[in-house]
């Protein structure tokens, strides 16, 4: 048997982030506040010997990493993996957030983005967000699936028994993968810094902790 470790990182904060801006596929700096929520994941996970880690291509998730790496024990080469980016949300990146779930959810009944994934599920959520995007960019459940899941089995594949592997992702990118693999309730947003830990044996997975903010990481 094999088995691989998963450590998946939400990005810091970033001024979309603060500003309470969809982001997405776009991208924005990490603020002062995020540099911190970066660095204190980074002492959690100092005494984890990272075998591989990976980023999404984006600067907010790649500069997370670094501060990662620059704390740990057995420091490892960045890989840049565009398919760990966020959910393309389409024609909706970059509005106001409370603006964009309110006008979204609110003819069914959804005031809020994690109400919505309450009350949809995750996985609709992200096709209701590509039926009512006018140009159709915005992701659907299965072309998500169609981009992350490849990126998962190639760094897996590359792995070998007992690797720890860290993945500096984001928010819906984290919520999805521990929704497909675990009945925990992703309603529960996903805090900046927060790490959340997935083990991969033969294929299988399996969530060992979700969102986890505070005290030491194993």
């Amino acid at each position: 048997m094999a088995t691989v470790e998963l450590y998946l990182v939400r990005h810091g904060q970033t001024y979309l982030n603060k500003y309470h801006r969809i982001q997405g596929w776009s991208d924005s700096p990490l603020t002062a506040k995020g540099i911190a929520d970066a660095k204190r994941a980074g002492e959690r996970l100092a005494k984890i010997g990272f075998a591989a880690a990976y980023a999404s291509d984006t600067t907010r998730a790649q500069n997370t990493a670094k501060n990662i790496l620059a704390a740990n024990q057995a420091p490892v080469a960045l890989t840049t993996e565009p398919a760990f980016r966020e959910e393309n949300f389409g024609y909706f990146e970059g509005l106001d957030t409370g603006l964009t779930w309110h006008t979204l959810g609110t003819p069914v009944g959804l005031d809020s983005f994690n109400a919505m994934i309450a009350k949809l599920t995750i996985e609709k959520t992200k096709d209701m967000f590509h039926a009512q995007d006018p140009f159709g960019d915005a992701e659907d459940n299965d072309a998500f699936w169609a981009r992350v899941q490849p990126g998962l089995d190639h760094a897996i594949a590359a792995a070998n028994d007992g690797d720890r592997l860290l993945i500096a992702t984001h928010s819906t990118t984290i919520r999805s993968i521990v929704s497909k693999y675990s009945d925990i309730d992703v309603s529960v947003p996903v805090d900046n810094g927060s790490i959340t830990k997935l083990t991969v044996t033969d294929g299988q997975y399996k969530v060992n902790y979700y969102n986890n903010t505070t005290g030491q990481v194993k």
